[in-house]
Order: structure tokens, then C-alpha cells, then sequence
């Protein structure tokens, strides 16, 4: 199975490479933007290979074809702000992908509505490698928070909740990357902070809530997020978090596949 994900969604994949028993061997794609998640692979005494692309294994040379063998493929975060380059992006990924997998799970959502028919789109691969992409249990995820608060109507709650004022929602990954993800100048940051405070203040948006996921991969996060409501004078609320969808879709891809589960159940 390949995990086809967005760098946001790394500590999920840890957590469920983690907790299941039936993973004979772990492969992470050698790109660009692989080592916060060898970090957090090693402190959790997970074994893996690290290989560029073209030195996989095929599905039709493998050695051994019961072996359950996870394959990490990451995208960059830059992305998101442009719609249109990120399905490219995921679609070029997918087709690079299939020839190496028995089935690709996206650790997307629908991100803009770009993602929305990547399932069909790919529907031709079914019989050798299905294509999934997060789900609740009526429909594509929104986005990476969508999939962290449990779905499309818990996601709405949400919002409604917060609705009187703009508020930031970050996991630890998107506090410990809003830099990267807001496109702040190394070189000139100040320069962008301010143009983002203006942003800010024409939007409405006031508040940074904070969303324990229940993973504690990303260090520093509390402090990420005291750091991030300092410099743009926000408030900070706290929100609850889950990993119930992205233990569902694994699972769910894990049957499709016929491979035995032997995660740690609800644990995950």
C-alpha cells in the first residue's frame, strides 16, 4: 500500500505505522521534504528504507508478494495555496505510483474541490491498485482539519461555533509549518508579517484554536501556537481533535487490499 500525503498529515501516518502489527516493512520515498517524518520515524523505533523513486521495488518483480509493505510518498505543503498545481501535483504522483503499489490511500481531502474526482478519475487502475482519498461516513473529507475533527458535520460544528470571529485552526503539524504554509520571507519576514496582521485585521480574524489531535510527534506545539498568537495579538482556544477517520480509511484500504488487520483497534 502507498500513503500518497500532504507533509501536514505525517504524524498520522507515524501513529498508524505505529500501533499495526501486520506491517512487514516500511518504504519512504527519498524526495525533498522527508525529514521531520524520519524524525519522528526513528524516536519511534520504527525501521524503515528510505529510496528514491526509481529504485522501488515493482509490483511485478517483488520477491515476496505476502509481505505487507507500506510505502510513504510525501508532497510539499507550498501547494495548497494553488489549487490547480496540487491536483497536477497528486495526479502525476498517483500515476508514478501504480505500477509500484497494490493500492494508493491519499491523506487528502477535497482541498478547493480539486481532489473531488480522483476516484474516478483513476477508476481504470481498480483492479490492480484502487485509489482511495479520506472519507467520513457520507463523503470526501474538506481538508486535513475536516479529517482531524471527525468529518464533514463535525467540521461544520465547528465553524459554526467560531463563526463570530476569524479563527485560525491548527494541528501541531500546521503550527509547526505556518511559516512554510503562510509564505513567510526568511530573508525579509518582518516585511510579510506585517502584510499578514493587515490580511487579518480586513478578514476579522482574531482567534488561533488549538486542535489536540491526541499525537505528540510535533514537538513544541503549544509553544508554536503562544508564539503565532503573540506576534498577530490573537486569542487561543483549544478544540478536540480525534484520529477516528484516518484509522477508518487505513483500515478500510487494508480490506480492499485482503490484508489482515492487526492495528491496536480503537487504540489508534
Amino acid at each position: 500500500m502507498t500513503i500518497l500525503s500532504c507533509k501536514i498529515l505525517q504524524d498520522e501516518i507515524v501513529h498508524l505505522l505505529e500501533n499495526d502489527h501486520s506491517v512487514d516493512e516500511i518504504i519512504i520515498v527519498k524526495d525533498k521534504g522527508e525529514q521531520d517524518l524520519i524524525e519522528k520515524m526513528d524516536a519511534s523505533g520504527l525501521q524503515y528504507a528510505l529510496l528514491p523513486l526509481e529504485q522501488l521495488p515493482p509490483v511485478s518483480q517483488r520477491e515476496n508478494p505476502g509481505k505487507f509493505t507500506i510505502v510513504v510518498c510525501l508532497v510539499e505543503l507550498a501547494l495548497h495555496e494553488f489549487p490547480k498545481s496540487l491536483k497536477v501535483e497528486v495526479y502525476e504522483k498517483i500515476s508514478q505510483m501504480t505500477g509500484y503499489s497494490d493500492g494508493i490511500l491519499l491523506f487528502y481531502g477535497l482541498c478547493g474541490n480539486v481532489l473531488d474526482k480522483v476516484e474516478t478519475d483513476f477508476s481504470y487502475q481498480e483492479p490492480t491498485c484502487p485509489i482511495r482519498i479520506l472519507r467520513d461516513g457520507k463523503r470526501i473529507v474538506d481538508d486535513c482539519i475536516g479529517a482531524t475533527l471527525g468529518g464533514g458535520e463535525e467540521y461544520l460544528k465547528t465553524l459554526k461555533m467560531l463563526a463570530d470571529q476569524g479563527t485560525f485552526l491548527f494541528t501541531p503539524m500546521y503550527a509547526h509549518s505556518w511559516r512554510e504554509i503562510m509564505r513567510v520571507d526568511s530573508k525579509n519576514p518582518e516585511k510579510t508579517i506585517k502584510m499578514l496582521r493587515k490580511v487579518n485585521e480586513i478578514t476579522g480574524y482574531k482567534r488561533v484554536a488549538k486542535i489536540d489531535t491526541g499525537l505528540k510527534y510535533t514537538k513544541r506545539f503549544h509553544e508554536k501556537v503562544e508564539e503565532f498568537a503573540r506576534i498577530f495579538d490573537f486569542e487561543v482556544l483549544e478544540i478536540k481533535g480525534n484520529q477516528e477517520i484516518f484509522r477508518a480509511c487505513y483500515a478500510s484500504m487494508k480490506e480492499i487490499m485482503g490484508i489482515p488487520d492487526r492495528t491496536c483497534g480503537k487504540n489508534i
